[in-house]
């Protein structure tokens, strides 16, 4: 039986995060817990990939300190995105070794699972075939970046849900300045319960992955147990 251990995080500090999930990879790399299916929303952040070019971060030191947004260069792969509140974001902890050790074919697995769950709102989600993410017409609605050491997967993608997209203005969002950005909210005119969402990603994950049931914990049920 492959089971999906899934926790939902919550509003969480992106720092604190970041490092949770660097503690689950080696849980995971020693084989203490299953795969890990993380979802939560962050407080308004820029991340900039390995391959970022600071200068698509645009907005000044005053934008950035009067709207309270962080900044961090962090190990995943693309470019400078934005998190915020009203996005989901998700971090698969999970060992490719059980699936396919294909990181393109997992990247293209985590857009079908958002084109899905799209689908279930009447958006039509697509796939560009220059841009890793999941577009409607040229505006993308989730960007997706990921790390794989030793075929376990950290960070993974974040899909505009309820989002202010203003904020996307400071910056030029994965380094694409000839596209748009867009939301669930901006495509179907209403809020989204988000909680809902998370819900239909979980399925749709489990689906598309293989898992043969999903269990719901809490963070402190898989640290506890072990010491790194």
């Amino acid at each position: 039986m492959k089971e999906l251990n899934y926790i939902d995080l919550g509003l969480k500090d992106y720092k604190k995060a970041w490092d949770l999930q660097k503690e689950f990879f080696v849980l995971r790399y020693k084989k203490l817990i299953p795969d890990l299916l993380l979802l939560l929303e962050h407080p308004h952040t820029y991340t900039l990939g390995r391959t970022a070019d600071t200068a698509h971060l645009i907005g000044s030191k005053e934008y950035l300190s009067e709207n309270k947004i962080s900044v961090y260069d962090i190990d995943r792969g693309g470019d400078i995105t934005y998190h915020g509140p009203g996005q989901i974001v998700g971090y698969p902890i999970i060992d490719l070794n059980d699936w396919y050790k294909d990181t393109h074919k997992y990247l293209r697995g985590l857009e079908e699972v958002i084109i899905k769950t799209c689908a279930e709102y009447g958006i039509t989600g697509e796939r560009d075939p220059e841009h890793t993410g999941v577009w409607v017409g040229n505006r993308k609605i989730a960007a997706i970046g990921i790390k794989v050491s030793r075929w376990i997967t950290m960070h993974g993608f974040a899909f505009n849900i309820n989002s202010d997209l203003s904020f996307f203005g400071g910056i030029i969002p994965c380094g694409i300045s000839d596209k748009g950005v867009t939301s669930m909210l901006e495509e179907t005119g209403q809020e989204t319960n988000i909680s809902e969402v998370k819900s239909k990603l979980v399925r749709n994950f489990k689906e598309f992955f293989g898992y043969d049931s999903v269990k719901i914990r809490e963070k402190e049920e898989l640290l506890g147990h072990h010491t790194l």
